[in-house]
């Protein structure tokens, strides 16, 4: 431990300080050597020295650690045996029954220390999305919460933290939390978090401190006085100080840390520039369509070295680093020499499949780390595995549609149909044209204007499976919303963009079965008398074009698209892109795909001019009284079409989620009835907990299980259904009793619940992750049930008023304590969880958007707003709603 804070601020610009290396507390080497020697002792001679044993301190360590104290602005130094030694011993204040808040986006090393404190020490580990310093928020708990662990950027996702609103949240919560940072992706050079109120910092020195990847070491540095006591008896006690030999060696590496960097980074500006231009998924701080840009430079002096990007495609992406012979394929980061990798086949490998799937990390993710070779030669080399694996081609001759031009000829994304010239910049110019993420996209038409549709998710309260068969179902729309944007494109293409499923899809127009939508159309109804424009014919014939690789929900998402606008757009053939986001969790039986389809239906509708919104009339939008600005034409007319997807996707629906997302509000809904679908008029708004099993469903065949118990066992069957139909009309009068309390209704509401979902296990679609959510919230007293078809999926949850996150209702914080138990609770077992409300707005469309257009060609004008496309893709889940809110005025069912 060493002080290296007594000269007060920084005498020299940081590049002087790295290579200035001096220790006046540790007396004048008599030998004047200009490099540190090596003090290759395990023991010193005397009684009374500084030094006895090396393993308790060593010379030349003590050098070390002072450097690093003072090129880091730091109190306290010290150096251990490796990056992970580094975390081992900071988490060493760790006690049985302590929390820990981390990220789910963490070095693979990270990740399996913490799973190990876990399962052997008792301590309590919660992997969050750390870069909403909400949801961080959300699982602090004031006796229990130890330390928070913040990555930023995220390795290998490369998000981004805002450590000082973090930390700020979070000494308002827990002031005795320690707040940890893993700075080894940017460096003392690049981001000081200290500065922005973390306690403890750490780096992997094996990366870019030392920079050539020929030692092991962990760097650990500090203000706190008693945190340094703690550590400093922790490496004693254990004996992973750094030894002599490679703290010499990381001397010498950290002289050039300020050079070394500077090249680097340079060249991954230009690399990052040269992937987003050929319209992958990229993921630098240094792109300004990056979500975390800004929050990135609020804290960093700049972007670092270290870029990943999305293939969509495992075996492409596997071609890719394969093909790559300048690029070294290899773990880690940091060193002269650049590498390339797939996190999870290598660091990332031993974060199980489902953690890394439902932590959002692509399969296909390549990540760079770019060294200090020529960036010209690094492009070449990358080029080449790009083209060599089939993920681009190049075409000779120049196209006419693009900007951008590039001396050896235009390239372009296989699949995309579209050729993307990219001009070579010199590295002092990267912070500037190339950086900027809004480009010009060549096969938007100049006059086509982006259609912007949302609908809502549901959850149906009572009568699951029953409602096929007759028996009256009640739902209601979430506060959860899927959102589409339609827009033009010139070049006799259908591009279908899926973020959410890492997916796309791309065809030529002409290359579509277009004499099929001559074929006579199905004759089927949704059992309440409305046509359906159905071409089985048609659809036949697509999944006929389809590649084998496009499978499960994907597949139905693709079909149901194009048959919609095969059968809205004939004869006119427009080229088109949509693109679909949801923060509805897809598969949890929360109608993600009939917020889908009603977007799907609604965007090509309007397109087509088969509806019409009369934009000049359109009075600002309030609250949800208003919703009705849309007519109940109109969304009958898409309800139609939106049914039509729902059957393509799952065969037999029953009508009532795609009925739900249209029309919003909460409604009963009985097939064969003279009025199917009646709203609830008394239904009021309720605070809902949604929890995520994350177990994979089968829709089609739980709802075959149960025709065949109708089938087989009819006495229980027919016993079941009176009983769901019992519940659900004393819910309806419970929702019409206007003269009943809230409390009171409430808690009727929660009998109801469970009582239907005894039901449900009767008829067999429930499912052991189902059922152990529903016992832990019964702890609570709280009455949980499915919800949508079972087998796995979500659960809902009624909750008191009481239960307002932040004690919204009026009550104490002991009720958003008591919530913030019951999300841990079940987060500890790997359930997810959201607090929502129902019975909001149903079909929602943009009119009068602000000038965000995907189009924008003027460079102030891109600067200066958020690219439509940029929010689309790069926005979070959390983050979705709130940013497509502020795009303009939105008009809704």
């Amino acid at each position: 431990m060493t002080d290296g804070s007594s000269k007060g601020p920084d005498k020299y610009n940081f590049s002087t300080e790295c290579v200035t290396i001096d220790n006046p507390d540790a007396g004048k080497d008599q030998f004047n050597s200009s490099s540190v020697p090596i003090y290759q002792s395990a023991t010193f001679k005397g009684m009374n020295g500084e030094y006895d044993y090396s393993r308790s301190g060593n010379p030349t360590r003590t050098h070390l650690q002072h450097h690093l104290a003072k090129i880091s602005s730091a109190k306290h130094a010290f150096a251990v045996s490796s990056g992970m030694a580094a975390l081992d011993v900071i988490a060493r204040i760790l006690k049985p029954g302590d929390h820990v808040v981390a990220g789910d986006d963490l070095y693979g090393g990270s990740n399996r220390l913490l799973g190990y404190l876990q399962s052997n020490a008792g301590v309590v580990v919660h992997h969050i999305d750390t870069c909403t310093p909400s949801t961080v928020e959300q699982y602090l708990d004031k006796e229990r919460t130890r330390l928070v662990l913040l990555e930023t950027p995220t390795n290998p996702l490369i998000k981004i933290c805002d450590v000082q609103e973090i930390a700020s949240r979070v000494k308002a919560v827990c002031p005795s939390a320690i707040i940890v940072v893993d700075n080894t992706m940017m460096s003392p050079y690049l981001q000081r978090p200290l500065n922005f109120g973390a306690d403890v910092v750490y780096d992997s020195a094996t990366k870019y401190l030392s920079g050539h990847h020929d030692l092991m070491a962990g760097v650990v540095i500090c203000n706190r006085d008693d945190l340094a006591k703690h550590m400093s008896f922790t490496i004693n006690s254990v004996g992973n100080g750094l030894g002599p030999f490679d703290s010499f060696l990381l001397l010498r590496g950290l002289k050039t840390l300020a050079i070394r960097m500077d090249r680097q980074q340079a060249s991954a500006k230009i690399i990052a520039s040269f992937l987003n231009q050929l319209q992958f998924q990229v993921h630098y701080p240094g792109l300004k369509n990056h979500p975390g840009h800004h929050t990135h430079f609020k804290m960093a002096k700049d972007a670092g070295a270290v870029l990943s990007f999305e293939t969509r495609d495992i075996k492409t992406s596997e071609r890719i680093v394969g093909a790559a012979k300048l690029w070294g394929i290899s773990v880690s980061f940091g060193a002269v020499n650049s590498l390339i990798s797939m996190p999870c086949l290598m660091s990332h490998a031993s974060i199980p499949a489902h953690l890394r799937a439902e932590r959002g990390l692509p399969e296909d993710l390549i990540r760079l780390c770019v060294g200090i070779e020529d960036w010209e030669d690094l492009i070449d080399d990358l080029e080449c595995s790009l083209v060599q694996a089939g993920a681009i081609r190049r075409r000779e001759e120049q196209s006419t549609s693009s900007t951008l031009s590039s001396p050896e000829g235009s390239l372009e994304r296989v699949g995309e149909e579209r050729a993307l010239g990219w001009q070579r910049c010199l590295p002092s110019d990267a912070n500037n044209a190339s950086m900027d993420g809004a480009l010009q996209q060549p096969h938007t038409s100049g006059d086509a204007e982006n259609i912007v549709v949302s609908a809502p998710g549901k959850v149906i309260l009572f009568g699951e499976h029953a409602v096929v068969h007759g028996v009256t179902a009640i739902a209601s729309a979430l506060d959860l919303r899927c959102y589409g944007c339609l827009g033009a494109r010139s070049d006799d293409t259908i591009h279908l963009v899926l973020p959410d499923l890492h997916s796309e899809y791309s065809t030529k127009v002409s290359a579509l079965p277009w004499a099929e939508t001559e074929v006579e159309k199905s004759d089927a109804s949704d059992g309440d008398g409305n046509d359906v424009d159905m071409n089985p014919t048609l659809i036949a014939a697509i999944e006929k074009t389809l590649p084998p690789s496009i499978t499960g929900k994907i597949r139905g998402a693709v079909v149901a698209f194009v048959h919609h606008y095969m059968s809205l757009c004939y004869p006119t053939k427009p080229s088109l892109t949509f693109t679909a986001r949801s923060s509805i969790p897809i598969g949890a039986g929360l109608g993600s795909s009939a917020a889908y389809s009603t977007c799907v239906s609604a965007a090509l509708l309007l397109y087509m001019q088969k509806v019409v919104i009369n934009r000049q009339r359109a009075t600002p939008h309030i609250s949800h009284s208003g919703r009705k600005y849309i007519g109940v034409d109109i969304a009958a007319t898409v309800n139609k079409w939106a049914f039509a997807s729902e059957r393509i996707l799952h065969g037999t629906p029953s009508g009532i989620d795609n009925s739900v997302s249209v029309f919003g509000g909460a409604i009963s809904y009985a097939r064969g009835r003279a009025q199917p679908m009646i709203p609830l008029q008394g239904f009021q708004s309720m605070l809902l907990l949604l929890a995520n099993t994350h177990v994979e469903r089968d829709a089609k065949a739980v709802i075959s299980r149960v025709h065949a118990l109708k089938a087989n066992q009819p006495g229980l069957f027919d016993e079941c259904m009176r009983r769901i139909q019992d519940v659900v009309d004393e819910a309806v009068r419970c929702f019409q009793d206007t003269d009943l309390p809230r409390e009171s209704m409430l808690v009727g509401l929660g009998k109801l619940v469970a009582a239907n979902h005894a039901q449900l296990e009767l008829l067999g679609v429930s499912h052991p992750a189902l059922e152990m959510i529903i016992a832990k919230l019964k702890a609570y007293g709280l009455q949980t049930k499915l919800t949508g078809a079972g087998g796995g999926g979500c659960t809902v949850t009624l909750l008191p008023d009481s239960f307002g996150a932040g004690g919204e209702s009026g009550k104490s914080g002991e009720s958003a304590h008591t919530l913030a138990h019951v999300t841990s609770n079940l987060a500890q077992n790997g359930f997810s969880s959201i607090v929502t409300t129902v019975g909001g707005s149903g079909l929602g469309v943009l009119i009068d958007k602000k000038v965000w257009d995907m189009r924008l060609v003027d460079q102030d004008a891109r600067e200066s707003v958020a690219p439509l496309a940029g929010i689309f893709t790069q926005s979070s889940a959390e983050e979705l709603a709130g940013k497509m809110k502020e795009c303009g005025h939105w008009v809704f069912v």
